[in-house]
C-alpha cells in the first residue's frame, strides 16, 4: 500500500487538499485530526473521562468510526454522525487541551495505524500532526504542506462563520500544539510544499505529482 503522510500547520489545507489527492488518485483517505476533535466534542458534550484513563481505557470508553472513502465522508460516535459538530469553534478551541496528553496520543497512534492497516485500496492520504515523523515515518510519500500566517488566516476565516476569532483557529493552536509536536519545519526525507502562492488547484496537482513520482 502507498501511504501518503502529510503533516503542517492549522489552515495550511490539509484536509481539503489531502480529500482531493485521494478521490484523483482512487486513494482513501484519513483525517486524523477528526479523531482529536471527535474526543473533545465526546469530552464537551457526551460526559466521556479521559483525564485518569490509560490509552487502552479510553479506546474501550470512545465509540469512534471514521469513513475512509474521500467521496463519503463521515464521523462518529457511536451512533451519533458528529461529522459538522466536531467543526464547531468550541470544539476547535478545546482540542489543545486533550491533544496533548500522553494517553491521548498513545490512543491516536495505534487507532490510526489499526485504520490504515484495514483499508482495502492501493493507497491511503493520511493527514494531520506528526504524520510523517511519529506515526508513518516510513511512509512511501511523506510531505509538509504549509503556507504563510496571513494566507493561513484568510483561508481559515472564509471557512468560520463569521464573528469568530480566527487567531484562536490557527495561530493559537499552531502555538499550543508546536509544544507537543514539531510541525513547522520538515524533518529529514520530508518533502515541503509552501502554497502561499499557489491556489487550491495547483496545490492538489503539485501533491500528485509528488506521489505519482514515487
Amino acid at each position: 500500500m502507498h501511504i501518503v503522510a502529510i503533516d503542517g500547520p492549522a489552515g495550511s489545507g490539509k484536509s481539503s487538499v489531502s480529500k482531493a489527492c485521494a478521490k484523483a488518485l482512487g486513494f482513501g483517505y484519513l483525517d486524523t485530526g477528526a479523531g482529536y476533535r471527535a474526543l473533545t466534542f465526546a469530552v464537551q458534550n457526551l460526559g466521556l473521562k479521559i483525564a485518569y484513563q490509560s490509552a487502552e481505557q479510553i479506546s474501550h470508553n470512545f465509540d469512534y468510526a471514521i469513513s475512509q472513502d474521500p467521496d463519503n465522508y463521515w464521523v462518529k460516535v457511536g451512533n451519533l454522525d458528529v461529522t459538522y459538530e466536531i467543526r464547531t469553534p468550541e470544539v476547535g478551541s478545546g482540542v489543545s487541551e486533550f491533544a496533548g496528553l500522553p494517553q491521548v496520543r498513545q490512543y491516536m497512534l495505534t487507532l490510526t495505524k489499526g485504520l490504515v492497516q484495514a483499508s482495502d485500496r492501493p493507497g491511503i492520504i493520511v493527514e494531520g500532526r506528526d504524520i510523517t515523523t511519529k506515526v508513518f515515518p516510513d511512509a512511501k510519500t511523506r510531505i509538509l504542506l504549509t503556507a504563510s500566517e496571513e494566507v493561513r488566516l484568510g483561508r481559515r476565516s472564509a471557512e468560520l462563520p463569521e464573528g469568530t476569532i480566527v487567531a484562536d483557529q490557527v495561530t493559537r493552536r499552531d502555538q499550543n500544539d508546536s509544544k507537543v509536536v514539531d510541525f513547522l519545519a520538515p524533518a529529514e526525507g520530508v518533502i515541503l510544499v509552501d502554497s502561499s502562492e499557489l491556489d487550491f488547484d495547483q496545490t492538489v496537482r503539485a501533491v500528485i505529482a509528488l506521489v505519482a513520482n514515487k
